[in-house]
């Protein structure tokens, strides 16, 4: 199910500020990008299965990748008092967060063979089970697009989406690709 003026239509209706298709030959996973979620840098590292260590090897989603022909960028774009305002960052996220699983359950709906790339850490539990038990939702959890490798700004000016909207601005940026 790939068509973008329906798909459009979908994240307009989910809350997505911004899209734009998606040439899944641009996706580079870079172990550069992997490399930046570590303990140093990210509070979320060996934390959660999505996140590194536990979340799949970039090898792997290379061949994942593979299967998939076409694909979809979403953004959440918000407003800032100053580039301090961690509130208006939080909320910006949120709502990103919120937009991203609507539109993965309408998706899911629809087609068959989606593979949906998030922007931070899987919050689909109030408490991850990592490293006690198995993921409670495997089928569901949100890898975000950093912790796959992907250098996102990348990603986006390869496929003519902006990244950057200036000050007191911010971005969250996910992905679907299609079977």
């Amino acid at each position: 199910m790939y068509n973008f003026k329906k798909l459009t239509e979908i994240a307009k209706r989910c809350g997505f500020t911004n899209f734009a298709p998606l040439n899944v030959a641009t996706l580079e996973f870079m172990q550069d990008v992997r490399d930046m979620c570590n303990p140093g840098q990210c509070r979320n590292y060996n934390t959660s299965w999505s996140c590194p260590p536990a979340c799949p090897p970039l090898e792997e989603m290379r061949e994942t990748v593979k299967k998939y022909s076409s694909g979809l960028l979403v953004q959440t774009v918000g407003e800032l008092e100053d580039s301090y305002d961690w509130e208006g960052i939080t909320e910006t996220g949120e709502r990103h967060k919120a937009s991203f699983a609507k539109m993965r359950g309408e998706l899911e709906k629809e087609c068959s063979g989606i593979l949906a790339m998030g922007a931070g850490t899987c919050k689909i539990c109030e408490e991850c089970s990592y490293p006690d038990a198995p993921c409670r939702f495997p089928d569901k959890m949100e890898v975000s697009m950093e912790a796959n490798g992907l250098f996102v700004s990348k990603v986006c000016t390869d496929n003519s989406l902006a990244y950057n909207y200036g000050p007191d601005r911010i971005a969250f940026t996910s992905c679907y690709l299609f079977e």
